[in-house]
C-alpha cells in the first residue's frame, strides 16, 4: 500500500509517525464526526509519576455531528501552561530537550483557534525535525470511503486499542529505570530523547 489514511492527532503516538514513514502518501480525515477520548485531542507522555495524559479542552460543539475540522479549542482552565510546564517537566533533563525547546514552546504561547490547524502545525513542526515529507492530502467529504490500496487507520490508531505496531524496539527513556521501557508514547518522547537518531528509530 502507498497510502495510509490517518485521523488529526495532538503530538500523536510514535506509531502515527511510524506510519508516516512508511508511506509516501498520507490522508487525514477533516470531516469525520469529533469523538472523544481519541488522539485527537490528547496525548501520552512518560513523567517521574509515570504516564501522563495531556487533553486539550474544547468548546463544546452546538450540532451534535460536527467535523473534526470545525472543532474549536477552549482556553479554560489555562491549559497551554499545564501542558507546557508537564512537558518541561518531564524531559527537561532528556537529552534533546534543550534543542527543540523553542521549536515547540511557541504553539504554547498564545490562543490557538481551531483543534485541527494546532495539531497540524504540531506534524509539521515533528515531520520538520524528523526530515519525514510524505505528501499530505485531506479528506474532502465526510464519510470519505478510501480505495482497497490506502491503509485505513483512523480508528485503529486509538488509546483504548492495542497499538497496530506488533513491536517497539527499545530506546532510552529519561524515567526508565523506574518503569522499564515505555512503548507508543508521544512522538515528543522519542524526539527529545533520541534527537536526529529519532528517524531511524522509526525506519527500523
Amino acid at each position: 500500500m502507498n497510502a495510509v489514511l490517518l485521523s488529526t492527532a495532538y503530538l500523536a503516538p510514535v506509531e502515527y509517525y511510524f506510519q508516516m514513514c512508511k508511506h509516501p502518501q498520507v490522508i487525514i480525515e477533516a470531516n469525520c464526526h469529533y469523538a472523544k477520548q481519541t488522539y485527537r485531542n490528547r496525548c501520552i507522555i512518560a513523567t517521574a509519576n509515570g504516564c501522563q495524559t495531556l487533553s486539550i479542552p474544547i468548546v463544546k460543539p452546538a450540532a451534535l455531528k460536527c467535523p473534526t475540522k470545525d472543532v474549536r479549542i477552549a482556553e479554560h482552565g489555562n491549559w497551554r501552561r499545564l501542558h507546557w510546564n508537564a512537558i518541561v517537566s518531564a524531559y527537561n533533563s532528556s537529552p534533546y530537550f534543550k534543542f527543540y525547546h523553542d521549536d515547540f514552546y511557541r504553539f504554547y504561547e498564545k490562543p490557538a483557534v481551531f483543534l485541527f490547524d494546532f495539531n497540524e502545525g504540531l506534524r509539521e513542526l515533528v515531520c520538520s525535525l524528523l526530515g519525514v515529507s510524505p505528501v499530505v492530502y485531506y479528506s474532502s467529504e465526510f464519510n470519505f470511503s478510501p480505495r482497497p490500496e490506502i491503509l485505513d487507520l483512523r480508528e485503529a490508531i486509538h488509546p483504548k486499542k492495542e497499538p497496530v505496531m506488533s513491536d517497539f524496539r527499545p530506546y532510552f527513556q529519561t524515567f526508565e529505570n523506574r518503569y522499564g521501557f515505555l512503548a507508543n508514547l508521544s512522538i515528543i518522547d522519542l524526539l527529545f530523547n533520541q534527537g536526529p537518531e529519532a528517524v531511524f528509530w522509526l525506519e527500523s
